[in-house]
């Protein structure tokens, strides 16, 4: 009995969240969280939870912009070392996107793992913006080379991380800021005091920042004053800026 080749996994984007627009002019891609090591196919009902309330956000702000916004599939459940599976996955989907809608700007948009995944794909010429919730970042080693900024030149970014989170470590994510914010000064990180990883107890306060910067960054929309000042403001005061409780009940639905 022949041997029966085994299928090539491949990342895929999912349908968009909300309506589609008739024209497309820009494009989050949301990158759910992820394990470490895992050679798994992901659920795809699982993963798209974390990203959806965020997705579906941005796709009402944005529709009549012009913006779609796909939640990206990956191959693996895991990073999985250098292999780096899942920043491969939201390369193909940045470029997966020119394929399908032309030269577009695009938000990386990803949470835990998923935002270490946009951090590194940010240097497609697509990506405009990333947007990190809860970044996963390894434990710094002297051993091994430190996280990649360099990519980040050139593209708009901002870290969100609650203080009191237990699964991804909060100053791991003030460092690499840190270090990005050196080579490039459109790097903002916010602080959710006393919020865990999943940041449930200010959510709607994430989702409306989220909301401010993507528009902004997308389709050149004012930043509210805390995002201007968090960018303009040097380090550490713009990496470590409080994300107020009620911010963005004025914001736009």
């Amino acid at each position: 009995m022949a041997h029966q080749a085994t299928p090539v996994r491949r990342a895929r984007l999912g349908r968009p969240l909300g309506p589609e627009p008739t024209a497309v002019s820009g494009a989050v891609l949301l990158l759910p969280g992820g394990d470490e090591i895992s050679a798994r196919k992901p659920s795809p009902l699982l993963a798209a939870a974390s990203v959806r309330a965020l997705g579906r956000r941005l796709a009402r702000a944005g529709h009549g912009e012009g913006l779609v916004t796909h939640v990206v599939h990956y191959r693996y459940r895991g990073w999985n070392g250098s292999e780096a599976h899942l920043a491969q996955d939201a390369a193909w989907a940045a470029e997966e996107v020119v394929r399908r809608h032309g030269d577009v700007p695009v938000c990386l948009a990803g949470v835990g793992m998923g935002g270490r995944a946009a951090l590194h794909a940010a240097g497609h010429t697509a990506v405009v913006s990333v947007l990190a919730l809860a970044p996963w970042l390894p434990e710094e080693d002297v051993a091994a080379a430190p996280e990649p900024v360099k990519q980040l030149t050139g593209r708009q970014v901002l870290i969100v991380h609650g203080t009191n989170d237990g699964r991804t470590d909060p100053e791991l994510s003030f460092r690499l800021a840190q270090r990005a914010k050196k080579a490039n000064r459109d790097v903002c990180r916010f602080e959710v005091h006393a919020d865990g990883h999943g940041l449930h107890q200010y959510r709607s306060e994430v989702l409306a920042l989220a909301e401010d910067f993507v528009m902004g960054t997308l389709f050149g929309r004012a930043f509210t004053r805390p995002l201007q000042d968090a960018l303009a403001a040097p380090p550490p005061l713009g990496l470590r800026m409080p994300l107020a409780a009620g911010f963005g009940r004025s914001l736009r639905r």
